[in-house]
């Protein structure tokens, strides 16, 4: 099977299953969610997390890697593979993270409370959760997955789907980056490091309030200026 196409799969599926995983997390376990609402998670609109897209894709190209000779002759091979992981996905995060800090002036998560964070974006305890993450991957779901490959190499008519979703995704991104845009021009007016979760909470407390329709989907609409949510976020580091 190609393996551009086997990884656009892939991305859709981790994209996707992140995004369920961000819902639960961030409805149920985030600090920045006292009230446990729930709140559309990630940069985008849609249920797709990309980050979690380009994890996975990561995950399975580091587990197919075992048969390689220089990992397969290791002692503790599962081990590497496991820290290998883990060191990966902290640095995709810390990538991407970094990224939307520094031109778009937005936080997308903050663990700026976690023990031995590096500018609140990476910490050694979600370091340590991709780690079991990692294992959790090549013990319960990589085999699932060569299933699941598998199938797809048998029914590409499935392809439309992927491709479908693609660009559903592309327009979706357009469209997140233009609003980021809108928030980051806000943002640098007002001088302050935009807290997505905390932004997204607060309008959708002002719709409550008035009793006014809320859009699950569409997390930042508002009739209500956004400079007067900004006000309330924290003034960007020099």
């Amino acid at each position: 099977m190609n393996l551009a196409l086997a990884l656009a799969f892939l991305f859709f599926i981790g994209s996707v299953a992140g995004w369920v995983l961000e819902l639960f997390f961030r409805r149920f376990f985030s600090s920045a969610n006292p009230e446990r609402k729930w709140i559309n998670p990630g940069f985008c609109t849609g249920p797709y997390v990309p980050l979690y897209g380009f994890g996975l894709c990561i995950m399975f190209l580091i587990a197919m890697s075992e048969t390689l000779p220089w990992i397969a002759g290791l002692r503790y091979k599962k081990l590497a593979l496991f820290l290998v992981m883990a060191v990966a996905m902290t640095a995709i995060e810390y990538i991407a993270g970094l990224l939307m800090l520094k031109v778009a002036h937005v936080r997308l998560w903050d663990y700026s409370g976690v023990w031995g964070n590096i500018q609140g974006l990476i910490c050694p305890k979600f370091s340590l959760i991709w780690a079991v993450m990692g294992a959790g991957y090549y013990f319960l779901i990589h085999p699932r997955i060569i299933k699941t490959l598998i199938w797809f190499s048998n029914n590409l008519a499935f392809s439309f789907f992927v491709g479908m979703f693609f660009g559903v995704f592309l327009i979706d991104m357009a469209h997140s980056l233009h609003l980021t845009g809108r928030i980051r021009k806000l943002a640098q007016e007002y001088d302050v490091t935009v807290r997505y979760e905390s932004l997204k909470l607060q309008i959708k407390k002002a719709r409550e309030e008035r009793k006014l329709r809320y859009n699950f989907f569409a997390p930042f609409h508002t009739d209500t200026p956004l400079s007067e949510f900004l006000k309330k976020h924290e003034p960007r580091k020099k």
